[in-house]
């Protein structure tokens, strides 16, 4: 065996050690414990916003704001402070608690749902029409003996046992019909199948497959769909939990249904929650006002990007830039992996392998390619490493409950950790990036931020009783895990705005939590080689946009093994249609450039790499209307039509914006599928062929390219030959109008882009113009007549 890997197990033990006795030292034993319901309701306290309702053993406060959505916290759970919200919500000041005729207890009505509470605490989501969407039963503590919320009825108020720790759980019920999305990012789905799935952000020690729970990226973020329509419901508790899922069983006009149920387990924490409905373009607006709109990447981020785990030195990185040159193959950026640090030391170079990265970029640069550049947290424990040195001297790193600085063990072998939840230690690790920028990178991968930890038995993190900053609160690693990845991002994404005022950052990050759009996007992680992990990449991006994070996308051909040259073709075609779209895998897993695969594949992946070129602009359109309104670039099929039911089943086909549906193949030897079609007239861009749906149709699918269709009406800006932008247009039927957004940015800065929306009518012929009645300034391109 390698003695660098006897080396690494033999730490990996010795720090499965170290957190077991430290979390045996420092943490309480879980004691004998009683559960606690609210009780009886006793009164009820109506104010501006919403209001409070006593119960015998507990407290519940509703509030609604001016977005539509309704927050319940209960025992003095308060919306802040929270690492998920972008700012204090403004309270809607005209709606107060008032009487619930329907039910007999108390309810709040916004503009978009009505949440009503029992007498005994139970609490139902409703639609304005007074549908049940959900029903909340009344919630479950479990305290200790002699505890002051077990003592005292009034007791609790800060939600704490005697020893700061109050376990909960709340069970509820949707309607038989819905089906269950988001949770972060889930490798089953998109429709999550039942089960029980963890949140806690983990990284799988290797490559993960369908079934595979949990990963990197949790979120308690449920997103439902149902005949009656959609709401979020978003648990703020960033401790160790789960979530429990059974769907509904209908009984077909016998009376028999049974609904479906949610359990959601938190090991501590506040007991608050957020909820919102309507459409799913409603819902996401009210999830994006609440959390923050999502980072808009820079343009050249929504090209095709390439990475591997050792290029083998500069000199490799330069080949495989030629390579793609040569061909005529577009590139946007090129990745560099941990292998290009100084024995793994983050925010260094490696000096042999990678003497001069400034001239390495600048010769990328001049080829049209931007360099991104990995970076751990894990800082290598090493007196004379700079970035140790200046963590020890700031105080920067995570402390175990004696004071000691907690040590791990990653890459560069025996490593500590910033607390990210520090303000100070955030400006610090913030103001390190400058030394990225000298060296001529322009975008940023954050991995291993879970944080990952090696160890031999246990959890691969640090030990649960690391003690951490938290705004200056004060707690320990239960509580900060699940938001470590999150306040990384912030402290780089602050950072770099600064250092680099007039461009807009490039930042996506394996972990994060509820909020990370705010900082950047994110991507699947070490998914494994194969046709499954095909499919997996597919559900990743699809969930993790209806929790609002619509930048995101797998590793093109699986990190781990070796695809096969069709595997390899269809994962690339899937790849061209999603928001972040790169190639990775590790050093012993093969190769990625699209000539590795023989000339008939590299024909095909020249088409689908020169498709998406040719898509950008539209993508950057979809960018700026993801910031403003939290429409993910990728969407379920259902979008647009939740109530049917056979496309909320539809897993292996996805909107792309507005205007186009893709249908990728994600099986061996397919050359035609199915395609279950939304509603309304829709092209095959292939062949021009108009199709109407609702129903499903059987299309090519040759190795050449999968189906992809237009809507009719849509007006799509696209490439054109020039490079310039052009209005590809797709002819609307008769008495239907159609149109479409165009955004036109120049450059990757903070200046408001125009924003242009257009009108297509069928008068015989074709007709577009710009909203206002005027002609397009943009060349136009009528296909579908």
């Amino acid at each position: 065996m390698d003695p660098s890997a006897l080396t690494r197990r033999a730490r990996a033990l010795r720090a499965a050690v170290r957190n077991r006795r430290a979390d045996a030292a420092a943490l309480p034993r879980r004691r004998v414990e009683r559960a606690r319901v609210p009780g009886l309701a006793v009164a009820a306290e109506p104010a501006p916003g919403g209001g409070v309702v006593r119960f015998a053993r507990s407290v519940l406060q509703l509030r609604v704001t001016t977005t539509g959505a309704v927050f319940c916290g209960w025992d003095g759970a308060e919306p802040e402070p929270s690492y998920a919200l972008a700012r204090g919500p403004e309270t809607d000041a005209r709606v107060e608690l008032e009487p619930d005729a329907a039910g007999g207890g108390w309810r709040v009505v916004s503009e978009r749902v009505t949440v009503a509470v029992s007498r005994r605490g139970a609490v139902e989501v409703r639609t304005p029409a007074g549908v049940v969407l959900r029903r909340e039963q009344p919630p479950r503590w479990w305290e200790s003996p002699g505890s002051a919320g077990a003592a005292d009825d009034d007791a609790g108020a800060d939600g704490e046992q005697a020893d700061g720790i109050r376990r909960w759980v709340q069970r509820g019920h949707v309607t038989p019909d819905a089906r269950f999305f988001g949770l972060g990012g889930r490798s089953a789905g998109p429709s999550l199948p039942d089960g029980r799935y963890r949140l806690w952000n983990t990284d799988p020690g290797g490559a993960f497959a369908p079934g595979d729970d949990p990963l990197s990226l949790t979120m308690p973020v449920q997103f439902v769909a149902s005949d009656a329509g959609c709401h979020l419901l978003f648990h703020d508790n960033s401790w160790d939990g789960s979530v429990e899922l059974c769907r509904g069983t209908e009984g077909a006009g016998s009376g028999h249904d049974r609904p479906g149920r949610v359990e959601v387990r938190m090991d501590g924490g506040p007991l608050r929650y957020w909820v919102m409905a309507g459409t799913p373009a409603r819902v996401l607006q009210s999830w994006t006002a609440l959390t923050g709109s999502p980072a808009v990447p820079p343009g050249w981020a929504l090209g095709y990007q390439h990475a591997r785990w050792d290029f083998g030195g500069a000199e490799g990185v330069r080949r495989v830039v030629r390579g793609y040159r040569e061909r005529g193959l577009p590139l946007a950026a090129l990745h560099l992996d941990i292998d290009h640090y100084d024995g793994h030391r983050v925010f260094t170079a490696d000096p042999h392998r990678f003497p001069d990265l400034p001239r390495l970029a600048r010769d990328l640069a001049a080829d049209g390619v931007h360099m991104v550049s990995i970076v751990d947290p894990g800082v290598k424990a090493e007196p004379g490493n700079p970035v140790y040195d200046a963590g020890v001297a700031a105080d920067a790193f995570v402390r175990d409950a004696r004071g000691r600085p907690v040590r791990g063990v990653v890459w560069p072998g025996t490593a500590l950790f910033p607390d990210f939840t520090d303000p100070r230690v955030r400006k610090w690790w913030g103001g390190l990036y400058a030394e990225r920028l000298e060296q001529g990178f322009t975008g940023f991968w954050h991995d291993m931020n879970e944080p990952a930890s090696f160890a031999a038995f246990g959890e691969k993190t640090l030990p649960r009783s690391a003690r951490h900053a938290l705004e200056g609160r004060g707690g320990d690693h239960r509580e900060a895990h699940n938001v470590y990845a999150l306040l990384m991002a912030r402290a780089a994404y602050g950072a770099l705005t600064s250092l680099q005022p007039d461009r807009r950052p490039f930042l996506f990050s394996r972990s994060g939590w509820a909020g990370l759009q705010r900082y950047g996007g994110t991507w699947s992680g070490d998914v494994a080689t194969g046709w499954p992990g095909l499919s997996a990449s597919l559900a990743l991006v699809v969930g993790l946009g209806l929790c609002g994070v619509p930048y995101s996308g797998p590793d093109v051909g699986g990190f781990s093994g070796r695809p096969d040259p069709e595997l390899y073709l269809r994962w690339l075609q899937l790849g061209s249609y999603l928001p972040l779209f790169r190639t990775h895998c590790a050093f012993d897993a093969g190769r990625r450039e699209p000539w590795e695969f023989g000339p008939e594949v590299l024909a095909h992946a020249g088409a689908a790499l020169r498709e998406r070129e040719r898509l950008r602009p539209y993508l950057a359109t979809l960018a700026r209307l993801a910031e403003r309104t939290g429409a993910p670039y990728v969407r379920p099929m259902w979008w647009y039509d939740p109530s049917d039911r056979a496309l909320r089943e539809t897993e292996d086909a996805f909107l792309l914006g507005d205007a186009l549906l893709v249908a990728p193949v994600l099986a061996a030897g397919v050359r035609r599928r199915p395609v279950r079609l939304p509603r309304g007239r829709w092209y095959d861009t292939a062949t021009g062929r108009a199709l109407t749906g609702p129903g499903t149709v059987e299309l090519d699918a040759p190795l050449a390219r999968v189906p992809v269709l237009a809507r009719a009406g849509t007006v799509l800006p696209v490439a054109g030959a020039d490079g310039g932008t052009e209005l590809e247009v797709w002819a609307p039927p008769p008495g239907v109008t159609g149109g479409g957004v165009v955004v036109r940015e120049d450059d990757d800065g903070w200046e408001a882009p125009r924003l242009d929306r257009y009108v297509t009518r069928w008068t015989g012929r074709t007709t577009v113009r710009r909203e206002d009645g005027s002609e397009p300034d943009l060349p136009v391109r009528i296909r579908g007549e």
